[in-house]
């Protein structure tokens, strides 16, 4: 649902789409409880309206509830950042606001348990009664040595256009590291695809990275791209070496450019899914400079798992050094959010993002229906642009998060709601930073996508990262000011 101005200018806060959950059987702490088995439960939420391809500002007379799958991917700012550095303006189709916005770090209370932490805060915008709603959840981190072993099939894309500099030779460097990473109880098997699959390593303990290290050197780029074989070989080899006890997860890493085989991500999902379904996650790790970021992007999302893109050896040393080894675990399955506005104080909302993850409100407790995988130390945040009814005061919204235990698939909730009073009075004055980073980052993203930002241009949005910049003393949030400039001079 491509987001599109408001039919009455709201300003900066219609920008701003941030995964939040709530529900009208939440809790107002933020602290995890079990779902109840009321009759609340058991009874379909109100109809929210279905969001179509491009969702626009919801009235809350009709449509009181918000929900979507949460979703961690970070692949759209990833390809994004190197399209900008190479002086090209991304294609509108690869902008996802929130991928964008869950990029970027935050500072969010973890929870004690295994469960999420809410973060609701928000602020006023220049425009009269309009506010920026953000919601965050955060799930607990830890320590690579103490969790679980992991069965990890890595499924590479040998083909021909991975001949490129910066796509199998990075993807080699980055395997090569993360197997001197991994922990002596872990197994990684090794498939690579072309014209067809081909199985270098069956599930092998670390105790044998000498074989694994030589298999990798094995790879080596020749004929075309059978993703759809790839994924099939590595499904197989997952589900057949599957451990109970461990977490099993299949790698992809590609540029994503199939041209045999089945070429569309819905038959190659309907392909693997019986193998999928027995708790085997997925992780896409992208790659190139032409790359194909709606299929990789959309097997991450149906496939149980996430997307993410490197372009650098400074990235892939991130996600396969430090974060993979941290974060292979799963926390939580099937994880999604509701946000229910007060109407008596919200006129209207808009969600930035997560547009092919809105779900009805009936589903959001339907556990047949599926959510969005959440690791360990995974931040996820949403933005809402809300119009507030002139004067009124009292609660805007209840946030409420579901999801199931990876292993007992049991349910659980959290939630936390916002009053009026608690909004900041000025998004750009004494307002938490990372908000105000987040609603720039934000910002960029819907300008590089619809070339409106709802009254930030882009001298506007550099001006405040510069000043964020500073305020952060986050890298990030340096290097997105230097993406501005680059969008100026190219657009």
């Amino acid at each position: 649902m491509r987001f599109r101005p408001l039919a009455i200018s709201v300003g900066l806060a219609a920008l701003l789409g941030l995964a939040a959950c709530g529900g009208s059987g939440g809790s107002t702490s933020g602290s995890t409880a079990r779902a109840p088995a009321s009759d609340q439960q058991r009874r379909p939420a109100p109809s929210a309206s279905a969001a179509g391809p491009e969702q626009a500002e919801q009235d809350t007379t009709t449509a009181q509830i918000s929900t979507f799958a949460l979703d961690v991917d970070t692949a759209s700012y990833g390809y994004a950042r190197r399209t900008l550095q190479e002086g090209r303006w991304p294609a509108p189709g690869e902008i996802r606001p929130e991928e964008w916005v869950n990029a970027f770090r935050q500072d969010y209370e973890q929870p004690s348990d295994d469960g999420f932490t809410v973060h609701v805060d928000g602020a006023r915008l220049p425009a009269r009664d309009e506010a920026v709603l953000r919601v965050g959840l955060q799930t607990r981190a830890s320590d690579s040595a103490a969790r679980r072993p992991a069965n990890l099939t890595f499924v590479v894309d040998v083909s021909g256009s991975m001949a490129e500099a910066g796509r199998l030779d990075l993807v080699k460097s980055a395997l090569h590291k993360l197997l001197d990473q991994l922990a002596p109880g872990d197994q990684v098997s090794l498939v690579s695809f072309s014209d067809e699959a081909r199985l270098l390593a069956s599930m092998t303990p670390l105790t044998a990275r000498t074989q694994l290290h030589a298999a990798v050197d094995e790879l080596e780029t020749s004929g075309g791209t059978n993703l759809e074989s790839g994924m099939l070989a590595g499904y197989r080899e997952a589900s057949g070496a599957f451990r109970p006890a461990a977490t099993n997860r299949v790698v992809l890493l590609s540029d994503g450019l199939a041209n045999q085989g089945a070429t569309e991500w819905q038959t190659i999902v309907d392909q693997v899914k019986e193998y999928a379904g027995k708790q085997v996650t997925l992780l896409t790790v992208g790659v190139g400079r032409d790359y194909g970021d709606e299929l990789m992007e959309q097997l991450a999302d149906n496939g149980d798992g996430m997307a993410v893109y490197v372009d650098s050896e400074q990235e892939a040393e991130k996600v396969f050094t430090t974060q993979l080894p941290a974060t292979i675990e799963v926390r939580a399955r099937d994880a999604k959010a509701q946000v229910v506005f007060n109407p008596s104080v919200v006129e209207s909302y808009q969600l930035i993002g997560y547009d092919n993850r809105v779900m009805s409100a009936e589903e959001f407790r339907d556990d047949s229906r599926d959510g969005g995988e959440i690791g360990p130390g995974h931040s996820v945040t949403a933005l809402y642009a809300l119009r507030l009814k002139p004067g009124a005061r009292g609660q805007l919204a209840q946030a409420t998060v579901r999801w199931q235990d990876p292993d007992t698939r049991e349910a659980a909730e959290s939630g936390k709601s916002l009053q009026t009073g608690d909004l900041n009075a000025s998004i750009w004055d004494k307002t938490p930073v990372r908000l105000q980073v987040d609603v720039v980052v934000a910002a960029f993203a819907v300008y590089l996508r619809d070339r409106k930002a709802f009254g930030l241009d882009l001298p506007a949005l550099r001006e405040h990262a510069a000043r964020l910049a500073g305020a952060s003393e986050d890298p990030m949030v340096t290097e997105l000011t230097t993406l501005i400039d680059k969008a100026r001079s190219v657009g």
